[in-house]
């Protein structure tokens, strides 16, 4: 057989592709695709639905990990700074950066009453 998607069998990372019909897809590497279908809820898997009725609980839960993942830092570097000691800094990407498209995805998605369907 013939190259999958314009790559050599086998060499091709998986990716998770996110689409809905009001918006471009939003593409992660696995574990950034799983960390977040764990935190709306659902295991990971090679595909899925948000549907348009579950969208609302699914951005609240988005949003919740996220001000949590916020409070939580500040927190850290709170009590650093009352230990006297250097607040820590973030390393590569916040759950804030990498959620913000899915967010954004799933609240046009709603306003268009369309779903959200992944595949991997």
């Amino acid at each position: 057989m013939g190259p999958r998607s314009g790559a050599q069998e086998g060499n091709d990372p998986m990716i998770y592709k996110f689409r809905s019909k009001v918006a471009a897809d939003v593409i992660f590497m696995p574990p950034a695709a799983e960390q977040l279908l764990r935190l709306l809820g659902k295991e990971p898997s090679p595909s899925g639905i948000f549907q348009k009725a579950d969208l609302p609980a699914a951005i609240d839960r988005l949003q919740a990990a996220v001000a949590h993942d916020e409070l939580e830092f500040a927190r850290l570097q709170q009590e650093a700074e009352a230990a006297g000691e250097a607040p820590p800094r973030r390393a590569g990407v916040t759950l804030k950066q990498r959620a913000w498209p899915l967010l954004d995805m799933m609240q046009a998605s709603w306003r268009a009453d369309t779903d959200v369907v992944w595949s991997a």
